[in-house]
């Protein structure tokens, strides 16, 4: 990179970065009155009036990104940063999406994944004004009969879109145009995740013919995707030439791929805590002793070692099975040893 470059680099860098979602917030309050949740949440305009206007889709996006917020620490759950929340803090993750780093990056998909998951389901409940059925009959049809209400994903993926995609789409920095990026990877996610289910018609269940339709899949499956998107996030930086964003890492030299998750900054360290990033450290951290990758004890106790400490665990044992049809078992009890980060 020429000196021009990294002085723009550097530059950038430099200035406060504005494009902070703090529409998170409604995870933790889209039990209230909508109107009362979108209040307490830190919005810009086009997002409160998006609340006035269509209440009801609102609470789903509550619900979506708690949704979200689950999926994130179930899939960090032995990374360095583990997905931490602040009680109370209206930006839900601290200072930690202050950084444009892979953790954030996963932050932004995994949130927008939520939501859209969320408002296709409830629209596929009937709870949603305006939400009609999706009839499309795709191309793959061939062997059956197109029946039933496909999940209407593109209800989900549009008003996803103009909710989330509203406070990024008022900056003209290069962080809101990665949160952009990283929101339209996690929506078109839970889209290339669609499944086909089926339904066997004919004489004692012969399957002469079927009628299918598409629906949601796991929303696991998709946080599962995501994660394996984060670990292998690209690093951007800006080509000063044509003034666009370009691969800064090996991996795919200049170029960028579209399905990518993208990242402008290196992560901090997580090993210690730190209040400038948000670091809350892994001290206390349970880890696993013999565990090859993440959550290792060697690794999530960044070398200073562990405290074994023997834990009571509960667990089904004599478990008897009962026609028809009921398994009934007892709850033993056990001391097993575990390991936290010293």
């Amino acid at each position: 990179m020429g000196n021009s470059t990294c002085f723009f680099a550097v530059l950038l860098l430099s200035f406060p970065i504005l494009s902070c979602s703090y529409w998170w917030f409604m995870s933790q309050v889209y039990d209230l009155d909508a109107q009362v949740m979108c209040n307490r949440a830190a919005l810009v305009k086009d997002q409160k009036r998006f609340c006035e206007e269509y209440p009801d889709i609102a609470i789903s996006i509550g619900k979506g990104a708690k949704l979200g917020v689950q999926e994130c620490q179930k899939q960090l759950k032995d990374e360095l940063w583990n997905c931490s929340t602040v009680a109370r803090d209206v930006s839900v993750f601290g200072k930690v999406p202050r950084k444009a780093s892979q953790e954030t990056a996963f932050i932004y998909a995994i949130t927008s994944s939520g939501v859209v998951h969320e408002i296709t389901k409830a629209c596929a409940r009937g709870v949603l004004r305006n939400c009609a059925c999706n009839n499309t009959q795709l191309a793959e049809g061939t062997g059956f009969e197109w029946g039933g209400c496909n999940d209407n994903i593109e209800y989900g993926l549009k008003y996803a879109s103009k909710f989330i995609d509203s406070r990024e789409k008022r900056e003209h920095d290069i962080r809101a145009k990665i949160n952009l990026h990283n929101n339209l990877v996690g929506r078109q996610a839970v889209k290339s995740y669609m499944r086909l289910v089926c339904k066997c018609h004919g004489i004692s269940a012969s399957c002469s013919y079927r009628t299918c339709l598409r629906t949601l899949g796991p929303f696991g499956t998709v946080g599962g995707h995501l994660y394996n998107k984060y670990l292998n996030a690209t690093k951007v930086t800006v080509h000063q030439g044509r003034n666009q964003l370009i691969a800064a890492d090996g991996k795919y030299p200049g170029k960028l791929l579209e399905d990518d998750l993208w990242f402008l900054e290196e992560s901090p360290d997580y090993c210690v805590p730190n209040n400038n990033t948000g670091s809350l450290g892994t001290t206390g951290r349970r880890c696993h002793k013999t565990a090859p990758g993440p959550g290792n004890c060697r690794i999530l106790c960044c070398g200073r070692g562990y405290n074994t400490l023997q834990v009571r665990e509960e667990y089904e044992c004599s478990c008897k099975f009962y026609w028809c049809c009921r398994v009934k078992c007892n709850t033993c009890r056990r001391m097993v040893d575990s390991y936290f980060c010293r």
